[in-house]
């Protein structure tokens, strides 16, 4: 146990000196903000990893079968669960969530006392090492426990080593991301059903409320697709439009937030089909694009992925969605159109940002959906003669655009193609090391 506060102590060692001579938070620097910020967080991580330890024992101690000598039971409470959350100020389903993450990282015995290595060791060695924190572990440990029985233990633990390293310095939303396409990947006979599950479940529902009109809708990716891309691009075509105003000051300029805006997209594209003029409201080139492997195509396994979604989609999705208008299905694999103009085109081409989004998907700094993005040259086209091929090419919202310019980051392309790494490098001002992150979509993919 030692052993174990020892990263604690010298995280609040860390704390200690960022908050060196100020009284509350207003009083401390930015660099002391972040230095401060960074610290916090890895006393966290490590303190969660020492309750889930704490967790874990508590409930090893009140099982069942211990009857009266319980000892949730000798305290007073029901169970394991119940103590944890009244003891900490805790939810009994976070309380749970800690047992079941400390019991799947706590070293185990054999039938004759010897020990054995945790059920996940690289979960462990990261949870103890405060890479990461309770919440990430117990996702990856939920998802390596629902496919254990589908793969086998070599590819099972090759996985948890990836997710382990892929998943340490991202949120808890982009480790959710991750996982969406780990569990594709572990488990490709699973889409298909876990789709029709969720398609049993799709409902729209509507009803009036203090003068308001609400609706509420639960799709399956499939059939989501055309409306997120119509939304997206009918948002993307208002920015651009409040973009070029003239004076985006004005009384009667567009100040819509991003909520409102979807809203508007969506009474706006069902007014259209009631109407049925022909006017088509601007959409930004909207469009559903879906990606497959020829091989997965040709056998009819594997699975795909929409431009835009975390969740993959089966075969037979691919299938159905690449026979319906506004759809460009995006076999990889195959030979395709010149993807390299050097200089003798400016702009990049419609096949050149389909390769983008590949490799990107979507802003390959914030994860916005391609449709919501640009693609920009990393080496300028006029100041550094930049030529318009993939390996000089990035998808960015206009914010991260801004971003990369004005405060000074690079960006860096490793490889050829769209299977090529992006790595967005922070200005000495944020990582005085400039340490290279991860961007695009690497960051949410295992490798084979």
């Amino acid at each position: 146990m030692t052993n174990h506060l020892t990263p604690l102590s010298e995280a609040i060692e860390r704390l200690h000196a960022a908050w060196s001579g100020a009284h509350d938070a207003t009083d401390l620097t930015r660099a002391q903000l972040i230095d401060a910020n960074d610290a916090l967080g890895a006393v966290r991580r490590l303190t969660d990893a020492l309750q889930t330890e704490i967790a874990a024992g508590i409930a090893s101690e009140s099982r069942t079968s211990l009857g009266p000598d319980s000892l949730a039971k000798q305290q007073g409470f029901r169970n394991a669960t119940q103590m944890i959350a009244t003891t900490t100020g805790i939810s009994t389903a976070e309380a749970s969530r800690q047992v079941r993450v400390g019991e799947a990282t706590a070293p185990r015995t054999d039938l004759v006392g010897d020990r054995l290595p945790a059920k996940y060791p690289a979960v462990q060695s990261a949870l103890w090492a405060g890479a990461l924190g309770a919440s990430t572990s117990g996702l990856i440990i939920a998802l390596l426990d629902k496919v254990r029985f589908k793969v086998t233990p070599e590819h099972l633990a090759a996985a948890e080593e990836q997710l382990v390293e892929k998943a340490s310095g991202l949120s808890v939303d982009d480790v959710r991301k991750l996982l969406a396409r780990a569990e594709a990947w572990l488990d490709p006979e699973g889409v298909a059903p876990r789709e029709d599950e969720i398609r049993s479940q799709r409902s729209v529902t509507m009803f009036e409320r203090d003068g308001a009109f609400h609706l509420n809708g639960v799709f399956d990716i499939e059939a989501a697709a055309p409306l997120r891309a119509a939304i997206n691009g009918y948002v993307s075509a208002q920015f651009a439009a409040r973009k070029d105003a003239i004076d985006p000051d004005a009384p009667d300029a567009d100040h819509r937030t991003v909520p409102q805006l979807q809203a508007d997209a969506l009474t706006t594209l069902c007014a259209h089909v009631i109407g049925c003029d022909n006017d088509a409201p601007a959409l930004a080139g909207a469009t559903v694009i879906v990606r497959v492997d020829l091989s997965d195509l040709t056998d009819g396994t594997g699975y795909g992925t929409i431009d835009g979604s975390d969740t993959a989609v089966s075969i037979g999705a691919v299938r159905r969605m690449a026979a319906s208008g506004g759809v460009i299905p995006c076999v990889l694999g195959s030979d395709s159109e010149p993807l390299d103009w050097g200089r003798k085109r400016r702009f990049f081409t419609s096949a050149q940002r389909l390769a983008l989004a590949e490799r990107d998907g979507g802003c390959a700094m914030c994860g916005l959906p391609p449709e919501m993005t640009r693609a920009h040259h990393i080496r300028w086209w006029q100041r550094d003669a930049g030529p318009t091929d993939l390996d000089n090419g990035v998808l960015l919202c206009e914010t991260c655009h801004h971003r990369i310019h004005d405060n000074g980051w690079d960006i860096r392309i490793d490889g050829t193609g769209a299977s090529a790494a992006v790595w967005l490098i922070p200005p000495p001002s944020v990582d005085p090391s400039r340490t290279p992150r991860r961007g695009g979509l690497a960051r949410y993919s295992l490798a084979a």
